[in-house]
């Protein structure tokens, strides 16, 4: 990081101590004698080869001149792993977090991944299982049940079928049918009382047809302790069944249908308080500036905050601002809750036929996924803001329907292996919400007008925050209203706002169906036995249709914008009423939307492509470079705030166009080289790839945008710094690309001997964002809100990862028992959790060690393991954010990762 001193020494320290002291494991990538018989879609591991079809085809990792993670079943079980999350352990470049809500969970790869909890932004990093598209990588945090493997690619993607991405993918191929009948079972006991059973069963039904039938339960306590309603909160309650058939009619025909069905039922997700113990930075600033560093202030949750002892005042319990921000007792508003549901269903069909030299792809799938959650938005004990749970509570509905087509084959003797395809997706998203203030919102927003104009008024056990004191004001006791002529009206705005109480959002209802159609074709071409060049090219046309319709009771709002409006010109009193309107009608919560209603359309194509020269010098040496350009469709910004500034607020001409926003592309370069022996190998990438439009959901102090970042090639002059909206501008001919993303990232394997295999991973990878910068590609200023952005690394994109893991599996006499020892570890160097990149939001490096030991294979059926994850209890955050409405100096809030876990699991086959 640019802004804070570096731990990555220390960090490394501790994960070599790891390696030297415990034993570990992650990768899953032995490599050695290629196998003959490649086996599409397989996993081979005879004489440790490993078999990928990361370019649309069945290769051995290491002949694949792409930047890609292949992770075995078996590893991924060492691991503990249930959902994506849990792939962070074993890929380096990889980060996959959740924060308010676990639909809108996000993967970053090498730093790149979407920003922000806004469904109308596409994941930067697509992910598939079994070869169809999840609509949101958040869609993927659930049970996924046995796993056959996971391939992870780095860079843009897009010829090789599929979704298009502008960050890279995650291949999700789960256990298929088989041919000989198999059954297992697992039961699993942890702390919090964790139970999780898992079973299936594979039987041929003849010849040709085999089927296979699996299912996850799972329970657990939440890891946030609900003190004021007496609960647990990020608790697990959630099942999946999944059914599959494999047809073979005859050898060059197979027909795979799989049709599966998840649901969960969970309180999610609490946070709490940022301390200076955990975060240094999270202090208050002179003059209360947040966008200054702090020094030695008081905490941010300290009362020498003026807005703490309001909260105080108001109800607020204060052991939550005083506690350790790994306390996860919570002391929410009575009554409030975090109760959410989700279900996850589809069916899809994947057939091969191989008729001559030309093999046949379809992969057809239909998918539904709907999740809402309750929340107590303002994450305090004060009823501020809430959300009710129900089916409208922050709800996302989607139904997608993809088509894929491939055709493979070979030409001139084999010197030309070739693909070409065509890819349809349409996607139905409806998002609802049901956002209010609270009962507690008008008195306690009325205490931040109070502040304002001066501390020493505040009152909060007047509804207004001033009771008597109103006479200071209204000429009382000084003969003068302080305000002059505008004097009554100001109070009386201060009257109006606080009386908002349980008011705002009756519904909102957004839709936006997408079509998205492609011609894709990747091609291989074998220049000399040692040499090959590969020559991608796809071309996609996306559409996206919007309307929405909002119902809403605040008529507070209208009220005070009539009242009001008028001094916003007048310089002396416009912060004072711009304040007053600004918070009457935050995010735009006004019923002069009750009723309307708003649609728009947008259209876009994209040509995008790859071009890789690789070569083989030896056998088991493989030197490669390429030339990527990737692509992330635009769309509309699912959210009223955006509309407008509440300020310019213009009820006669509200414009759907306020919310669209462009598309973000990439051109990506990368140099590398893989060497494989059956002992040791070792894979190096170079990498710098240079986004345009980047896509960046943040909240700017009045509302949620979607901000496209470019830079300009011209000096600003630190205008891009300040914090003025209209200085800033750059000329469109000298717009260049905002985010940069360059580094080297290694990966190793070493086998010892027979039974026991090491890896290592590191990435160094500086994401961060150019000098100089700017809006959208017009050249416009920056939104003043990102003015820390300029130069410094991207949210959740540290500049060191490094992955290590060991598996052991000796022997135990000679009936075939085998141990099992296995423990693997991720340090992560320093970064800021927070979009804008505010002071306080920063996260030290840290690491993260998970183990398992046991024994297996006993009688051939049976294995008993204990395990442990994130072994020394590290306390560290996913994300940190603004605590809603808590300032002047604004208060952070924090989703912490889980805590130490542990337990144990019986297994059984049969």
């Amino acid at each position: 990081m640019k802004r804070f001193p570096s731990r990555h020494h220390c960090a490394l320290g501790a994960l070599a101590a790891a390696l030297a002291f415990t034993p570990t494991a992650a990768f899953a990538q032995d490599v050695g004698e290629p196998d003959a018989d490649l086996v599409e879609g397989a996993d081979v591991e005879d004489q440790n080869v490993i078999i990928v079809t990361a370019q649309g085809r069945s290769q051995v990792l290491a002949d694949v001149p792409v930047a890609v993670s292949a992770v075995s079943g078996e590893t991924l079980q060492n691991s503990g792993a249930s959902d994506i999350r849990e792939l962070n352990q074993v890929a380096p470049s990889l980060l996959v977090s959740s924060t308010g809500n676990e639909a809108n969970g996000s993967a970053r790869i090498r730093g790149i991944g979407t920003v922000g909890d806004n469904p109308g932004l596409e994941s930067s990093v697509a992910v598939f299982v079994d070869g169809v598209y999840r609509s949101r990588s958040g869609s993927a945090l659930s049970e996924l049940g046995p796993i056959d493997r996971v391939e992870i690619l780095r860079g843009p993607q897009g010829t090789l079928g599929g979704r298009n991405s502008s960050a890279g993918l995650i291949n999700i191929y789960t256990a298929p049918p088989e041919f000989d009948f198999s059954a297992y079972g697992a039961f699993t006991y942890g702390n919090y009382d964790a139970i999780r059973v898992e079973g299936g069963i594979n039987a041929p039904l003849g010849d040709r047809v085999a089927a296979r039938v699996d299912g996850v339960y799972f329970e657990r306590d939440g890891f946030y302790n609900d003190i004021t309603n007496r609960g647990t909160i990020n608790n697990r309650d959630r099942y999946l069944v999944r059914g599959q058939l494999l047809f073979e009619p005859n050898d060059d025909l197979s027909i795979r249908l799989v049709g599966d069905y998840s649901k969960k039922d969970e309180a999610c997700c609490a946070a709490t308080f940022v301390q200076p113990e955990f975060a240094p930075l999270a202090r208050i600033s002179a003059g209360f500036d947040p966008f200054t560093r702090p020094s030695d202030g008081a905490a941010l949750t300290s009362t020498a905050n003026p807005i703490v002892p309001v909260l105080l005042a108001l109800g607020q319990d204060p052991r939550a601002l005083t506690q350790d921000t790994f306390n996860r007792d919570l002391y929410p508003t009575p009554g409030r809750s975090y109760e959410g549901e989700t279900e996850d269903y589809g069916i899809s069909a994947e057939i091969n036929w191989d008729f001559g030299n030309v093999t046949l792809t379809s992969i057809t799938g239909y998918r539904e996924y709907a999740n809402s959650q309750g929340s107590d938005t303002d994450y305090t004990t004060v009823d501020i803001l809430y959300r009710a749970p129900t089916e409208n509570a922050l709800a996302r509905d989607f139904e997608t329907f993809t088509q894929e087509l491939r055709l493979t084959g070979e030409a001139f003797d084999g010197k030309l292996d070739w693909l070409i395809g065509a890819y349809y997706a349409n996607e139905e998203l409806q998002v609802r919400d049901n956002l209010r203030f609270g009962t507690q919102y008008g008195n306690f927003v009325a205490c931040r007008i109070a502040i304002a104009i001066n501390p020493a008024l505040v009152n909060p056990g007047a509804s207004n925050c001033l009771g008597a004191n109103v006479a200071a004001l209204d000429g009382t006791l000084t003969g003068s209203p302080a305000f002059g002529a505008a004097t009554p009206a100001i109070l009386a705005g201060i009257n109006n706002l606080a009386s908002i109480s349980d008011l705002g959002t009756v519904s909102e209802v957004y839709n936006q169906t997408s079509e998205n159609f492609a011609f894709f074709t990747h091609n291989i071409f074998a220049i000399t036995d040692t040499l090959d060049l590969t020559l991608g090219l796809r071309y996609t046309n996306e559409t996206k249709d919007f309307d929405a319709t909002f119902r809403n009771d605040n008529t507070v709002c209208p009220t005070n914008r009539n009242l009001l409006g008028g001094f916003l010109g007048v310089p002396t009193l416009a912060p004072l009423a711009g304040g007053i309107i600004s918070l009457s009608c935050q995010g735009n919560s006004t019923s002069e939307l009750d009723g309307v209603s708003l649609e728009d359309s947008r259209e876009e194509e994209e040509f995008t492509g790859t071009a890789i020269l690789s070569w083989k010098p030896t056998p088991d040496l493989l030197v490669y470079g390429s030339y990527s350009r990737g692509y992330k469709a635009g769309g509309f910004n699912l959210d009223r705030s955006a509309l407008s500034n509440p300020l310019a607020f213009d009820p006669a001409n509200i414009s759907a166009a306020a919310l669209q926003f462009d598309e973000e592309t990439v051109d990506a370069y990368e140099i590398g080289l893989k060497y494989s022996t059956r002992e040791f190998g070792v894979s190096i990438a170079g990498f710098r790839q240079e986004f345009s439009n980047f896509q960046l959901n943040t909240f700017n102090g009045a509302f949620y945008i979607v901000q496209t970042v470019n830079s300009c090639d011209s000096d600003l002059g630190g205008a891009d710094r300040d914090a003025s909206a209209t200085t800033g501008a750059c000329s469109s001919d000298e717009v260049a690309p905002g985010v940069i993303a360059q580094g080297v990232e290694i990966e190793t394997y070493l086998r010892p001997a027979r039974d026991l295999d090491i890896t290592l991973g590191v990435t160094y990878s500086d994401t961060s964002f150019e000098d100089n910068l700017i809006g959208d590609d017009t050249g416009v200023p920056l939104d003043p809100a990102l003015r820390l952005l300029p130069g410094d690394n991207l949210s959740n994109a540290p500049e060191i990862v490094a992955t290590s893991s060991l598996t052991w599996t000796p022997p135990i006499g000679d009936s075939g028992l085998e141990g099992l020892v296995f423990v693997n570890a991720r340090m992560a160097g320093d970064y800021n959790t927070g979009s804008d990149l505010i002071f306080g939001k920063e996260q030290d490096s840290f690491v993260v060690v998970n183990g398992r030991v046991g024994l297996t294979n006993i009688a051939d059926r049976f294995a008993i393991e204990g395990w442990v994850n994130n072994l020394f209890d590290v306390g560290y955050t996913q994300v940190a954010f603004n605590t809603p409405f808590v300032a002047p100096q604004q208060t952070f809030s924090a989703f912490l990762a889980e805590p130490r876990t542990y337990g144990i699991t019986v297994r059984g086959k049969f």
